[in-house]
């Protein structure tokens, strides 16, 4: 990395990049946190338009792929296949790429906010918002559906780089070695203990990595805090959300997808536990805030947009929801790794989190009246009007020929 962008230097960057000019009257107003490794800055412009600049501070040099190369590459196959970049809600935001430098610079939308904020600021779970979600997603997964072209164009490299055919992101814990207790605080420790404990958990984690099916594009990242909603959402038709940071994007599992998102919305039920030692675990669950029966009906509305625009998913995978759940599952694991990474932190709050997601990874049966609220043909029969669906195969009911155990003549 050449230049180190700051508050101080922004301006003028935007300026030799031909973005802006001296009579635009560009300001820095404001550096947005970032949870990760990224710098954003906001550069607001004399005619209301504001531009958001990010910077990938720990830049690479180790031949692994920038991560905002893979949202440059996101763009360019916009570009190529309109019909995908005719997707108003996946349309690119993308105004340059600075690869020596780790720069994005992209439109920042005024009028729209994240999702996880909206949600948090209104305590509002509206149906239009999570039917427009899965209804957008499933657009995506339907265009770029077993398509090679799309395929082999996501498996382009940054020049002089090698890339992986797949990125299979359906992982569980690394291994754990010695260096781990200089890396994580104490009480963390405790996470990665109970791990261990389950091996249906480990089981169930690495049958989800082995029947990995990539089979379209995906987003990878897909988290409340990565979707906007329009400040007049209740008075549009069409325009209520943006999906936004393409930056983990590539060929994949749709479960994985749809997994991740409803664990973000299980994170605001979860967060919200009241958790003491004198209380049992059900005890808890049914004590949150916000409880689980307010944010159902958005889930169960977006996994049905979702499923009413893409149905031919039923067909490819006739266990699709059931996979979706355990997605659920392995996306608040990976929520809670993430918040010790960031925040070196561990509670009581995680510790049900995980007992959740160890349900929905071992019992995705049970796990989808935990999720959804309803049972998987409750899900599926308002599809199965407007669709036809496939039926399982029922198993023929054959008399025994055999004995259950073995005999041997003469016992």
């Amino acid at each position: 990395m050449v230049l180190s962008l700051s508050s101080q230097n922004v301006i003028r960057y935007l300026q030799e990049a031909g973005l802006c000019s001296s009579e635009d009257g560009a300001t820095n107003e404001s550096e947005l946190p970032d949870r990760t490794k990224n710098l954003n800055l906001i550069v607001s412009l004399e005619d209301n338009r504001k531009l958001l600049v990010k910077q990938e501070v720990s830049n690479h040099h180790d031949g692994t792929p920038q991560e905002f190369f893979k949202e440059w590459l996101f763009h360019q196959l916009l570009q190529q296949f309109p019909v995908i970049g005719n997707i108003s809600a996946i349309a690119s935001l993308l105004l340059h790429y600075d690869e020596e430098n780790s720069i994005l610079v992209r439109k920042y939308l005024s009028d729209y906010e994240q999702l996880g904020h909206f949600y948090q600021k209104t305590d509002i779970f509206a149906d239009e918002i999570a039917t427009a979600i899965g209804t957008t997603l499933a657009g995506l997964h339907r265009a770029t559906f077993n398509g090679r072209e799309y395929r082999d164009f996501m498996n382009t490299a940054p020049a002089g780089q090698f890339r992986y055919h797949f990125y299979n992101p359906a992982q569980g814990i690394e291994s754990i070695t010695p260096e781990i207790f200089a890396q994580v605080p104490t009480q963390a420790l405790q996470f990665y203990q109970l791990y261990q404990r389950y091996e249906s958990l480990e089981s169930a984690i690495a049958d989800l990595a082995y029947e990995w099916n990539p089979c379209c594009l995906t987003h990878n990242d897909l988290k409340l805090n990565n979707i906007l909603v329009h400040s007049r959402w209740q008075q549009l038709d069409n325009c209520l959300i943006r999906l936004i940071d393409w930056e983990a994007c590539g060929w994949g599992d749709p479960a994985f997808d749809l997994g991740t998102l409803l664990a973000s919305y299980l994170e605001i039920w979860l967060s919200s536990l009241v958790v003491d030692p004198t209380l049992q675990l059900e005890e808890s669950l049914h004590l949150a805030v916000t409880p689980l029966e307010v944010i159902q009906p958005s889930i169960l509305a977006l996994i049905r947009g979702y499923l009413n625009a893409f149905p031919v998913i039923l067909e490819y995978r006739s266990d699709f929801i059931l996979r979706v759940v355990q997605f659920v599952g392995l996306g608040l694991i990976h929520q809670i790794q993430d918040k010790i990474k960031n925040r070196q932190d561990f509670d009581n709050t995680d510790i049900c989190m995980m007992s959740v997601a160890k349900n929905l990874l071992t019992m995705p049966e049970q796990g989808i009246l935990t999720v959804f609220g309803i049972s998987e043909s409750e899900i599926l029969k308002p599809v199965a009007k407007v669709h036809k669906l496939p039926q399982p195969e029922r198993e023929k009911q054959l008399v025994r020929l055999y004995y259950e155990k073995t005999r041997l003549r003469g016992c």
